[in-house]
């Protein structure tokens, strides 16, 4: 028998052309429940931005106990790197991955920034990691972690 509060073996590799489409089938599971609470699930749409935007160089695909689960992308972007297309199955959520993927790919005095859906339970983890708002729309809550130690102006969040 397997106990799920079990700390489990987590470790990143290098994402490959070939993970687009479980990817893209990932992503489509993880965001629906948010995406239609918020009127915006539309299921080839979900799939094909994944498409569109995958970069496997930037890419790192999070495995746990040998089984591929999810993807976490950094991308480089004039001062900052953003964190995007971090996705991790339903099945494995809950149970320290995500604090653990963020501890190995947060490793630079950076300015990082990503967005997260309205509403979405990972905001939670975000403002674990010291993650502040930046601005929001009815749809997307832009977050920013400074670790350069530089002063950012203060935004009101709008």
């Amino acid at each position: 028998m397997t106990d799920s509060a079990a700390p489990a073996l987590v470790a990143l590799r290098p994402a490959r052309a070939d993970d687009v489409e479980w990817i893209a089938e990932l992503r489509a599971d993880v965001l629906r429940p948010d995406l239609e609470r918020l009127g915006r699930y539309d299921a080839i749409r979900v799939r094909q931005r994944f498409r569109d935007a995958f970069e496997p160089a930037q890419t790192r695909i999070i495995v746990v106990d040998g089984t591929d689960v999810g993807s976490v992308a950094i991308r480089s972007e004039d001062d900052a790197r953003w964190l995007e297309h971090f996705y991790i199955a339903p099945s494995h959520q809950g149970r320290g991955v995500g604090t653990r993927v963020l501890a190995a790919v947060l490793d630079d005095d950076v300015l990082y920034r990503l967005n997260v859906l309205q509403g979405s339970a990972a905001r939670s983890l975000y403002d674990r990691h010291g993650f502040v708002l930046e601005s929001q729309d009815d749809v997307d809550v832009f977050l920013r972690l400074d670790r350069t130690g530089r002063a950012i102006e203060e935004s009101d969040g709008r």
